[in-house]
């Protein structure tokens, strides 16, 4: 079940890092994880400070549904050549630079507002942000599957390693220093903050190289096989970007593997969904001060969210993403179990610290086997689109399902009880996953052989 025909010895593993293209992929995975300070731990700390309820912020969070749809508008990432921007940019980095822009945008708004009063505007300012993160994260997700095609088959836990870290990195560092100061500033301070970070994020995008590929090539075979059928350039254009890509995952994998992976993407992420919508709230009704969750849960969680990824990419570059999903998503939901401790015991600071180390190791050693799962599974010819729709199944469940989180909480009015729930919901996707083994060791053998 290992992703490469034979395992580098340790000393190879660690000087493969080097690449400069690990790098530009942790620069733009800085860019991906920031949009969620804003509508996500950062909007929970500030309406929680301004007394809403739980149930209101648990729905607020229902923005993130943009997330679970993007693939809908994927194509146009895919196909789309922006004027201007294409030019000198590509077509990664142009799209990019374009969601961060409106981003920007948005977070300015966003900064001149009181949340408790205007709630309604905030709210459309917090979808605006989605969509435009959310087409953001197309680009982002392309650009790295199109810099490592699979033939380097050994780069992809890596390059997923460092798109995790440089996610949590935009989320971690940026949420430590809202919490740090927003007791001092004020949360509308915090904000004009964090347009300056996006600034310094849209300096990254001009910095990465844009990769090289032949998707142009391949798309054009499409549409001369499409144009046959039709004989329209324009209905052909038209069904190449927004059918080809899904007629290519299911025909690649088979109608019964694809459909029960969809499935499985949809399940894996689903308890620690739960977890994180309400983890804020919780930190803070279990006694926690705002510098505490800062310190411990932004600070500290993103340094053993760095050192763990990078741990968990090594195993699983040596020993197989499979592996890696099985024994991650089982030590996932036992982590869910250590914030049920901290719910009976109280706001210690150092069971806190020992929750975020075990939570982080988990967390990263399955991301890591999940995303490098899902990019096995992609086409280069329609990166952006195919990867899109996995990674949108895998939010489907995080955002809908998660945003009954708050519901959840109340109706059971035990914290304790909450968190071992949220344990119990990866069951279903690891019978699986487990269940289907033999199929995923075909997919990644068949993929390996497979160049595009």
């Amino acid at each position: 079940m290992s992703l490469n025909t034979s395992s580098p010895s340790w000393g190879d593993t660690l000087k493969s890092y080097l690449d400069r293209r690990l790098l530009w992929v942790f620069m733009l995975g800085c860019s991906s994880g920031f949009p969620w300070v804003l509508i996500g731990s950062n909007m929970s700390g500030w309406l929680t400070d301004a007394g809403l309820t739980r149930s209101a912020i648990g729905y607020f969070g229902s923005v993130f549904v943009v997330y679970a749809i993007n693939f809908l508008w994927a194509p146009l990432v895919d196909r789309v050549k922006l004027p201007l921007l294409h030019r000198r940019l590509g077509q990664r980095r142009s799209w990019i630079l374009l969601c961060q822009s409106f981003v920007l945008v948005a977070t300015l708004f966003i900064a001149g507002v009181n949340p408790a009063e205007n709630l309604m505007f905030t709210s459309m300012l917090a979808l605006a942000i989605a969509i435009a993160s959310a087409t953001q994260d197309i680009a982002i997700d392309a650009f790295r599957i199109d810099t490592f095609p699979k033939t380097e088959s050994s780069k992809l836990p890596q390059a997923s390693a460092m798109a995790v870290i440089g996610w949590w990195t935009g989320y971690s560092l940026p949420g430590y220093l809202a919490f740090m100061n927003a007791d001092a500033m004020g949360w509308n301070g915090v904000y004009y903050g964090m347009a300056v970070i996006i600034v310094i994020l849209m300096m990254f995008t001009l910095f990465v190289g844009e990769p090289i590929t032949n998707r142009d090539a391949l798309q054009a075979e499409a549409e001369q096989r499409h144009n046959q059928v039709v004989q329209s350039k324009l209905v052909s254009w038209l069904s190449v970007t927004l059918i080809e890509p899904f007629i290519d995952f299911f025909k690649r994998n088979g109608v019964r593997v694809a459909v029960t992976l969809l499935l499985f993407v949809f399940l894996f992420k689903i308890g620690e969904a739960f977890l994180g919508r309400m983890s804020i709230t919780f930190y803070k009704e279990v006694g926690f001060t705002n510098e505490q969750i800062g310190y411990y849960s932004k600070l500290i969680g993103w340094g053993a969210t760095m050192l763990f990824t990078l741990v968990g990419s090594m195993f699983n570059v040596r020993f197989g993403i499979v592996r890696g999903l099985m024994i991650g998503g089982i030590a996932m939901s036992a982590s869910n179990l250590m914030f049920a401790w901290i719910a009976k015991v109280g706001p210690s600071e150092t069971l806190f610290l020992a929750t975020i180390f075990v939570d982080n190791f988990t967390t990263a050693f399955s991301t890591v086997a999940f995303v490098s799962f899902l990019t096995v599974l992609t086409g280069q010819a329609f990166s952006a689109t195919q990867y899109a729709l996995l990674a949108s199944l895998g939010n489907l469940g995080r955002t809908t399902l998660a945003s009954f989180s708050g519901e959840l909480a109340d109706w059971l009015n035990d914290w304790s009880i909450f968190f071992i729930i949220t344990a119990l919901m990866v069951i279903p996707s690891l019978i699986m996953l487990y269940s289907l083994r033999h199929y995923f060791k075909d997919i990644i053998q068949r993929s390996q052989q497979h160049t595009d």
